[in-house]
């Protein structure tokens, strides 16, 4: 339990320094960007159990980088401080896809 309360935290600090960095990227708050980093991962849960390993970010090919860039730009809907626009959730989903290739949060 513990280790899903810190990947939690660390998602959503890194939520908030994607929102400095990033063009078209905004997340305003702690507690957005964690209510974001889980909406994100229980979405992204969802699309890899209905569509496989295909779309996981382990196997993060073309499908996948796209398919989290939608649930990204998709998350802006449900959480009242995100702004994201299309290219801001490409971006997004690029530096994540990176940050996960070096660091694997794995938790099955």
């Amino acid at each position: 339990m513990l280790g899903l309360i810190v990947r939690f935290v660390v998602s959503a600090i890194v939520l908030l320094v994607l929102g400095f960095i990033l063009p078209g990227f905004e997340i305003a708050g702690f507690i957005n960007a964690l209510i974001a980093a889980i909406l994100i991962a229980v979405i992204g849960y969802v699309v890899e159990a209905l569509f496989g390993n295909r779309v996981s970010p382990q196997a993060r090919g073309l499908v996948g980088f796209l398919t989290a860039a939608l649930v990204i730009w998709g998350a802006q809907f449900v959480v009242p401080t995100m702004r994201v626009t299309v290219l801001g959730a490409l971006l997004a989903s690029l530096v994540i896809g990176i940050i996960d290739a070096f660091v694997p949060t794995e938790l099955r």
